[in-house]
């Protein structure tokens, strides 16, 4: 398959996408601690511009104004859990495939990535675990251009954060790819004209990258 003309880049948002779901840690955190399923992101998703998890992102509070922000938010719904506890299970599993899938993008066009962090240890790669994995060192150096949210004071869904990337790549909106796992982030981005891809297993994502790109992802090259 050729690379198609008409794409110029391909922008990666970074965590469940290059590394597992910190959903399944959130699950697995839940479960232990005998609270409802899916706690987190209902916290999360609720005043997704103002809670602790935006101003977190944002690097609008320092990890303890978020430890105890998110512990009154988790109260709020009957069930407290201090932000420090949450943090830790931010990290996922590096995904192989995910990383020579870039790499094979990054030979015909342009790539980037967009990703809402936050200042902390337990940030994704900064635990011992993928330390010594080499998850960033291995991902990030890849990009031609990074935006991160601590570091622009502005996250995803925000469309500024995606335009700011198409002016790093000095590319238009409709000649990019773009993949995120969550739905809420494709959506901006499918707005200004990218074609947005919602990353749900590795499987569909290199389906629907070939697709998009025209390359080809055969499972032996890129095991």
């Amino acid at each position: 398959m050729a690379a198609r003309p008409e794409i110029a880049a391909v922008i990666w948002d970074f965590g469940g996408v290059f590394t597992s779901s910190p959903f399944e840690a959130f699950n697995r955190f839940e479960a232990e601690r005998g609270l409802p399923k899916d706690l987190i992101r209902r916290i999360n998703a609720a005043n997704p511009d103002t809670n602790a998890w935006a101003l977190f992102e944002r690097n609008e509070v320092d990890p303890a104004g978020f430890d105890a922000l998110f512990l009154e938010e988790s109260a709020a719904l009957g069930h407290p859990v201090p932000g420090r506890d949450v943090l830790p299970l931010l990290s996922g599993e590096l995904r192989p495939r995910m990383v020579a899938a870039l790499k094979a993008c990054k030979s015909h066009f342009k790539v980037g990535c967009i990703t809402n962090n936050v200042v902390s240890m337990h940030s994704p790669g900064q635990d011992e675990g993928q330390r010594a994995a080499g998850a960033m060192g291995q991902v990030m150096p890849l990009f031609d251009a990074i935006i991160e949210s601590s570091k622009a004071g502005v996250r995803k869904p925000d469309p500024r954060i995606y335009l700011m990337m198409c002016e790093l790549l000095a590319v238009e909106p409709g000649r990019c790819v773009y993949l995120d796992d969550l739905g809420v982030n494709c959506k901006p981005a499918a707005a200004l004209g990218m074609r947005a891809i919602k990353v749900v297993d590795v499987d569909q994502t290199l389906a629907d990258l070939a697709e998009a790109t025209g390359l080809s992802f055969a499972e032996e090259g890129v095991a």
